[in-house]
């Protein structure tokens, strides 16, 4: 009897060690950035990149720049293994869909969706980053070579002004990041999709006046230009700012006072107001 309870105790003991074993096994292959299912190694070719994993801190830095909340849907545009889209499900509570071409990874992408406990706000699509939609995006996270972020760049310009975009290593061109993000020799860029103002702009109710016309340039998020104030001659724009669909400039009035003006566009639309000394300040615009 003695005998079948010590054989009973080792056949446990065993059993318990080999448990221990898989399980330490597992943990170490998805530390690596896989599973038992699929293995995927730093340096990979895939269709347009090799896969090389964002560093933790630079992900954190990323999607803290972005100011990634509950209430975003964020997409990564070359999800790899789902670290970014995870992080930004897990740690900022937004929705998250990644998207990547090797189905293989796209698969453990998912599955670590899933152990993470976020596969309800997290999710992984096997896709083309050239061929999905992702208009609807509130925030763009991508790991890209430069010549596929300009190749991107016409698209992303497209989106809903104020979209937020954050890369890893590399810009958009000529395109002006908002902001540089610096993570222990890592770093990162940072846009805002800017409405799209240039032309020109009829504006109706400004200081009484029946006439006045503002004639703007852009160059991304750089916009300068002039006004026209009836019969007076166009004057520059100072101070011209544009974030998102919000322009403000100032400019000076028949009084030869400065006035600050602060527009919402909407398409071809402006919704304004001048911020100051008119009782009725506020106005509206229309793009030719």
């Amino acid at each position: 009897m003695n005998m079948m309870r010590s054989l009973a105790a080792l056949t446990f003991t065993v059993i318990s060690s080999l448990s221990l074993l898989n399980l330490t096994h597992s943990a170490t292959a998805q530390t690596k950035g896989g599973d038992q299912l699929y293995q995927p190694q730093v340096g990979q070719p895939g269709k347009d990149v090799v896969w090389v994993p964002t560093g933790d801190e630079l992900v954190t830095k990323m999607l803290q720049t972005a100011k990634v909340g509950k209430d975003d849907l964020l997409y990564d545009l070359g999800a790899g293994d789902g670290k970014i889209a995870i992080a930004a499900g897990r740690e900022f509570g937004a929705r998250a869909i990644g998207i990547e071409y090797n189905p293989e990874m796209a698969a453990l992408a998912q599955r670590n969706a899933e152990r993470a406990g976020v596969a309800d706000r997290v999710k992984i699509i096997r896709g083309d980053i050239f061929k999905e939609d992702f208009s609807k995006a509130t925030v763009i996270t991508m790991y890209l070579l430069p010549d596929l972020n300009l190749k991107l760049r016409p698209t992303l310009l497209k989106l809903k002004p104020g979209t937020r975009l954050v890369t890893n290593s590399f810009t958009m061109g000529d395109w002006e990041p908002d902001q540089v993000i610096n993570s222990s020799g890592n770093t990162g860029y940072f846009w805002v999709v800017p409405a799209q103002v240039e032309g020109r702009w009829m504006l109706k109710g400004l200081e009484g006046h029946a006439v006045a016309s503002l004639d703007l340039t852009q160059r991304y998020q750089r916009v300068g230009g002039t006004i026209s104030l009836g019969s007076n001659p166009p004057q520059p724009l100072l101070g011209v700012d544009l974030n998102a669909d919000e322009l403000r400039f100032r400019y000076l009035d028949s009084a030869n006072q400065l006035q600050n003006v602060r527009a919402t566009i909407k398409g071809n639309r402006m919704d304004a107001e001048l911020l100051g000394t008119y009782s009725n300040n506020r106005f509206d615009g229309m793009r030719q």
